[in-house]
């Protein structure tokens, strides 16, 4: 992620925020930063836009959303010298991280909006089912403001401000401060496949306009980011009663059991704790290797991870996105030494002009580190030796982040035995990380994760109200009406003493 440096305000005296290359710090960027004016003056452009968005079709809406995969596949590559340039991520992982997914969340949700968004009847149960019919539709929220991170700055802002556009919401987009052109781009793709510019539009800015954004006159928050800015966003929505969705941080952990596949485990714990610079929400962070071959686990990931490369250019590393992750990483190494923990690969700054740090490996972490409770977004695979499975499975809940976690064992029914005991949001088998790229999966974290869902129905769903219709069917005999009288108390009476007071009758209106 740039670098942020506060520059001299404009000649109207608006703040300015200038970015530094995090591969070499060179200045390649500046932005304005948008006042509570600014945000107000963009939901007023919002609400008005939304009402004719929201009225035509889901079929309609999502014939213009599903014209921005063309339009992202033919940019692609301005899209990713964007990120790129920002975030100093290798090309490679721009597109694995970025544009692949990206394109198949637009071309999912265009295609499956239409069946999950409209209308349905639901049968009802007992006499009821005799005396109405009932309806359910879902009804767009409004305008819907999303804000995102830096550390997925364009797949991260498309994926959900995609599902509120196809719910018939408008959205206010506040990308990162310090990624705010790869969170543009999300806005430039959609206004080009036909998207209307005020239904949806770009705020940029730092913390100052997010909370302008969450104060003004939205219908929802939609929020990817640190624990921190999610609990204010929370008690902010909560004096107003406005619906919100956080994505937070994670401390995934990962569990090799003692049939695990060695060699998949190892690479996998490199890979999935590296990559991105490790700077992913579901980031490996912790791992549990069963002790009967913990020796074996930590000598190929030892051996992994001294040849994984890192610099700029196509390395298979990048720099970290964003200066303030290099003291938390430094101080959770420096506690984890002094801790006791044993840095057998890497473990310091790489010198130079960018922020890159040494691919690194820990043995011997413990709870009483916190490199082990506290996020740590960082490009370090952390090692605790267990007894057996069990043990694993107590050390992996004992954590305040519950966002997913891995299990690496060649028995799958025992994959599925352990996910059911892990307080967590998800839980992938012989991998991690990629549940967010499937669409169907209800993603969303426990404890100090978040809460709510993206993806999955539910994700979609919380994009709407959902608003029953309840229609008469013409019959009057059910119906009770002023002045009460004694016929209408011995129906009651009947009702409750035939249809709940016997077996039979709590069957039949069931």
């Amino acid at each position: 992620m740039a670098i942020v440096r506060s520059v001299p305000e404009t000649a109207d005296g608006r703040r300015r925020l200038a970015l530094d290359s995090p591969v070499d710090r060179r200045p390649i960027d500046e932005i304005e930063v948008a006042t509570a004016a600014d945000v107000a003056s963009a939901v007023a452009k919002a609400r008005a836009a939304q009402a004719e968005w929201g009225a035509r079709s889901v079929k309609d809406r999502a014939a213009v959303v599903r014209a921005a995969v063309e339009v992202l596949v033919a940019r692609r590559d301005e899209v990713v010298a964007t990120v790129c340039a920002e975030t100093g991520k290798p090309r490679v992982e721009a597109l694995m991280v970025e544009i692949v997914p990206s394109c198949d969340f637009i071309n999912y949700w265009s295609a499956h909006a239409d069946k999950t968004l409209r209308p349905r009847r639901q049968r009802l149960h007992g006499s009821l089912r005799m005396l109405k019919k009932l309806y359910i539709q879902q009804q767009p929220l409004g305008v819907v403001g999303v804000i995102t991170p830096w550390n997925g700055p364009f797949v991260l802002s498309l994926n959900p401000v995609v599902q509120a556009l196809l719910a018939g919401n408008a959205v206010l987009l506040k990308p990162s401060e310090v990624t705010p052109r790869s969170g543009e781009w999300v806005a430039r793709i959609l206004h080009e496949a036909g998207v209307p510019e005020d239904v949806l539009q770009v705020l940029h800015g730092d913390g100052e306009t997010g909370a302008a954004l969450v104060g003004a006159d939205i219908d929802k928050v939609c929020f990817t980011g640190s624990v921190g800015t999610g609990r204010k966003i929370a008690a902010a929505c909560a004096e107003r009663l406005l619906p919100y969705t956080l994505e937070l941080g994670g401390k995934d952990a990962m569990i090799v059991c003692a049939d695990a596949d060695i060699e998949q485990a190892a690479a996998g714990a490199v890979y999935l704790s590296m990559f991105n610079t490790g700077q992913v929400c579901m980031s490996v962070e912790r791992i549990y290797v069963v002790d009967s071959v913990a020796d074996e686990f930590v000598r190929r990931v030892t051996e992994i991870a001294r040849a994984v490369t890192y610099g700029p250019g196509e390395a298979d590393m990048g720099p970290l996105f964003w200066d303030r992750q290099l003291d938390v990483i430094t101080r959770h190494l420096d506690d984890a030494k002094t801790k006791g923990a044993d840095i057998i690969v890497g473990g310091a700054p790489a010198t130079g002009e960018g922020l890159y740090f040494q691919p690194t490996v820990v043995v011997d972490a413990t709870h009483e580190m916190q490199l082990m409770t506290e996020e740590t977004f960082g490009p370090i695979v952390t090692i605790t030796r267990v007894r057996d499975e069990d043990e694993a499975i107590r050390l992996a809940n004992d954590c305040r982040y519950g966002l997913s976690g891995s299990v690496f064992t060649k028995d799958a029914a025992k994959a599925r035995r352990i996910a059911a005991r892990l307080h967590t949001g998800s839980v992938v088998h012989n991998d991690a990380s990629v549940v967010y790229g499937v669409p169907e999966a209800p993603f969303g974290g426990r404890k100090d994760s978040g809460v709510g869902r993206v993806n999955g129905t539910d994700g979609l769903l919380g994009f709407t109200h959902a608003q029953p219709v309840l229609i008469d069917r013409g019959f009057e005999q059910g119906s009770i009406r002023y002045p009460y009288s004694e016929k209408a108390i011995r129906n009651l009476e009947s009702m409750i003493r035939y249809g709940f007071g016997t077996k039979l009758g709590r069957r039949l209106t069931s």
